[in-house]
């Protein structure tokens, strides 16, 4: 399998809804985290339960390709974006029925053409705006936001 081969069958997994095909693209012992993870997930089955929590709250959600994947054989670098409309509670949060899409770049580590471990970057405080569930950057209510969390706010931006 090429490496194209093997991130499409990734974001196929994330987009199908059928968590046994995360075993046809992951080692046994596959490690995975994204900023949602309290701590790196281990094992095929711990990465299909996770993306099951996505489906459970955007069931239209899938993942697309937005740019070249680097790779030097060992480790690949694939950006996409994450896509889906927030149409059930998720973790406490009511259904917002708002559409998202969250760009992102999955870091992988492969051993014999699977992924072994992986890593995905994305901007959360960028999908909880889209949400609505924090304010927009440069509004007033993330000036208020910061003033709560101690970072004081000076006119023309935030005190760095």
């Amino acid at each position: 399998m090429t490496v194209d081969e093997l991130i499409d069958g990734w974001q196929e997994a994330w987009s199908g809804k059928d968590p046994a095909a995360f075993a046809e693209v992951c080692a046994a012992g596959v490690q995975y985290e994204d900023p949602l993870c309290d701590a790196p997930l281990e094992g095929v089955a711990a990465v299909a339960a996770h993306a099951a929590r996505l489906w459970a709250g955007f069931p239209d959600a899938r993942v697309e390709r937005t740019g070249e994947r680097l790779t030097n054989g060992r480790f690949v670098a694939a950006p996409g974006k994450v896509l889906g409309t927030h149409r059930a509670p998720l973790e406490g949060l009511p259904a917002t029925n708002r559409f998202v899409v969250v760009h992102c770049v999955f870091y992988c580590e492969l051993q014999h053409e699977l992924l072994l471990r992986v890593r995905a970057f994305y901007d959360v405080y960028d999908a909880a705006t889209q949400l609505g569930v924090l304010p927009a950057r440069g509004t007033l209510g993330e000036k208020a936001l910061l003033m709560l969390r101690g970072f004081g706010v000076r006119r023309g931006g935030v005190e760095q």
